[in-house]
């Protein structure tokens, strides 16, 4: 469930942008060493995007890197792993980078992103159920 674009549970369908969204959660859970949904931790470290989303705009990304590596790692490399995770879970599936665009920016061929500092709120259309009648099952397809 971590992995799906919340787009794709109102609207059923999948696509590059959510795609993009599934290498996000991948690109944080690397650069962080944890899992996407954590319901051991305390309610503000539960959703992974949340957490790091909310230390990037507190400017304190680095702490939610990995601690299992012991700082050993360069800051430029995971902080641009950081970013470019956030920017492809955009909640706005338009403001999700192509594959490309993420892995330009991954391999330093072009400039971080700028992202809001704070995580914004997701908005989408919830599935019109007046097409569904009662006697169809409604399934969505991922």
């Amino acid at each position: 469930m971590g992995y799906m674009a919340p787009e794709c549970f109102s609207s059923g369908k999948v696509s590059k942008e959510s795609d993009v969204y599934s290498f996000g959660i991948v690109a944080l859970e690397i650069a962080c060493g944890r899992q996407s949904i954590e319901p051991e931790y305390e309610e503000s470290k539960t959703s992974l995007v949340a957490w790091v989303w909310d230390s990037y705009g507190n400017q304190r990304l680095l702490d939610v890197a990995d601690q299992k590596v012991c700082m050993e790692f360069d800051y430029k490399q995971i902080e641009c792993l950081l970013i470019v995770g956030l920017w492809c879970v955009h909640p706005d599936p338009s403001l999700r980078p192509s594959i490309r665009q993420a892995i330009q920016v991954l391999k330093f061929e072009a400039p971080l992103p700028e992202l809001p500092s704070s995580r914004p709120r997701p908005t989408y259309d919830a599935p019109n159920t007046s097409e569904v009648r009662p006697s169809e099952p409604h399934v969505f397809h991922v």
